[in-house]
């Protein structure tokens, strides 16, 4: 009897979380409904840089609080412990350097209608050069994110149908797929419009669910508060600390600070930031959205009051699921599951949807148009964005298939690969004699250092804290050597003259 009311709760949840997807995908295509989201690159790229203050607020939320937020941050305080709240820190470090660098680049790329932080690094140095390796680097990093986002959804059918299914994997897959063209469909025809609005819907449901589970969880599962925190130091006081080892102190320091320089250099990221209809509304929501944190520190601790409650299991894979199976030991009520299901599912697919259309825009603007194709039409540019929304998911899908074990370690990496952009973009904002042949030299070498120190050297902390380090290193030690390059560009360049 209770395994066929198990069953019961299990397909009640996995019908909640699918009336709530398909409904907010709904909305996605409706925010697209009026051609003008799709008659150029810039109104379908950045929504013509119209929205205003609560809409940013809510879009750039979509893009810092994803799937992987919630599943990763979860399965990082199950495992890791104390560790794991280096993303604390990380998104409170961000939010002042987004403060002075966000409104100067949206500025510039109001002025010049750019798109991309690619195409900034073009203007900024005239360099196409520089440009593609931006865009390329933001591409390939990407593709493994994306494919993480969306494997949220594999994630829910495989623990909500595990009741339901005979072969949840195989359902998940399936479902995996399903969300994928959805996606696809939805940014193709209705642009940056689709995930703002849906992230509206997203956040609201974000907001309301961790309240219900910081609130309900520890007197669920503990009686109080107080019996919580005291079962956590009492019995299991090794998760609250940091220890020595390869996720000690230095790690948990540069962690918190790449992860923080990183943030906005996310080609996701810092589309959402381009859409804002002025610069003072991304000051505004620099000092406003670090509100999220509040949701953030919870969001972590309930991965260790996993540990506390649940088996540990080394199945692979386990860990990165582990806030679902905590949501299913807690909430014995199918509509309750499957609100929370759909709330993780819909982190899945709204920043999925920015990502996709970012590196989409990226490949159109900056690699064909810019490199390829250069007399590329501005209305062949905008429907070659769209178009290849499709070939992006298919890639993400394919290395989803193909690579499924490193998906998560490739978006680490991916951390520290795109913080090696900060200096083509953040320092450039600010250093006005930075040679373009430094910036380029000094980011190759940062990016091999990123793979160099995770394959060979293997040195304490961050990768992309050694990476940086080196490309910081190779420009203070080459600008000089290019500093006619630099005069010649500060001499000829409109975007460094009439800014």
């Amino acid at each position: 009897m209770r395994q066929e009311n198990e069953g019961g709760i299990w397909l009640t949840a996995l019908v909640t979380t699918a009336i709530v997807v398909l409904l907010v995908v709904f909305v996605g295509f409706i925010a697209g409904r009026d051609k003008a989201s799709r008659s150029n690159i810039e109104e379908w790229s950045v929504g013509g840089r119209n929205f205003g203050g609560l809409l940013i607020w809510f879009l750039i939320g979509a893009d810092v609080y994803t799937a992987y937020t919630f599943l990763g941050l979860t399965g990082y305080g199950y495992s890791l412990g104390a560790a794991a709240f280096f993303a604390v820190p990380y998104v409170v470090l961000a939010y002042p350097i987004a403060y002075y660098i966000l409104p100067r680049l949206w500025e510039y790329a109001a002025r010049y209608k750019l798109t991309t932080l690619a195409d900034y690094a073009r203007e900024r140095f005239q360099s196409r050069t520089l440009g593609v390796l931006v865009a390329l680097t933001g591409i390939i990093f990407l593709i493994p994110y994306i494919d993480l986002q969306l494997s949220g959804i594999t994630g829910v059918v495989a623990v909500a149908g595990k009741g339901s299914f005979a072969n949840p994997k195989a359902v998940g897959t399936i479902a995996l797929v399903i969300s994928f063209i959805l996606v696809a469909l939805y940014t193709f025809f209705s642009g940056l419009r689709a995930p703002a609005w849906t992230s509206m819907i997203k956040d609201a449901l974000v907001w309301i669910i961790m309240i219900i589970m910081v609130i309900t969880v520890p007197f669920i599962l503990f009686g109080s508060w107080g019996n919580m925190y005291h079962t956590a130091v009492t019995q299991f006081p090794k998760t609250l600390t940091l220890h020595p080892g390869p996720h000690g102190d230095f790690w948990f320091m540069t962690s918190a600070l790449i992860s923080a320089l990183a943030l906005f250099m996310w080609p996701h990221a810092s589309t959402g930031a381009l859409s804002s209809r002025n610069a003072n509304n991304l000051r505004k929501n620099a000092v406003f959205l670090p509100f999220y944190n509040i949701l953030l520190f919870f969001i972590t601790f309930l991965g260790i009051v996993a540990y506390m409650v649940l088996p540990h299991l080394k199945t692979p894979g386990y860990s990165n699921v582990i806030l679902l199976y905590l949501i299913q030991h807690t909430y014995h009520n199918g509509v309750v599951q499957g609100l929370m299901y759909a709330t993780v599912a819909l982190a899945s697919l709204v920043p999925a949807s920015i990502m996709v259309l970012a590196a989409s825009n990226l490949f159109a603007t900056n690699v064909l148009k810019d490199w390829l194709i250069p007399h590329m039409s501005d209305s062949a540019r905008t429907l070659t964005a769209r178009w290849f929304v499709f070939v992006m998911t298919f890639l993400a899908l394919l290395f989803g298939v193909l690579f499924p074990t490193q998906l998560i370690s490739l978006q680490l990496e991916g951390v520290s690969g795109m913080v090696q952009i900060i200096p083509a973009i953040g320092l450039s904002l600010f250093w006005r004699r930075l040679s373009n042949s430094a910036v380029t030299i000094g980011l190759i070498a940062g990016i091999a250092m990123v793979f160099l120190n995770h394959f060979v050297f293997k040195l304490a902390g961050y990768d992309g804290f050694w990476g940086l380090l080196v490309n910081i290193i190779v420009i203070l030690l080459l600008n000089g050597l290019f500093r006619r390059e630099a005069e010649r560009n500060l001499q000829t360049n409109r975007l460094l003259n009439e800014g």
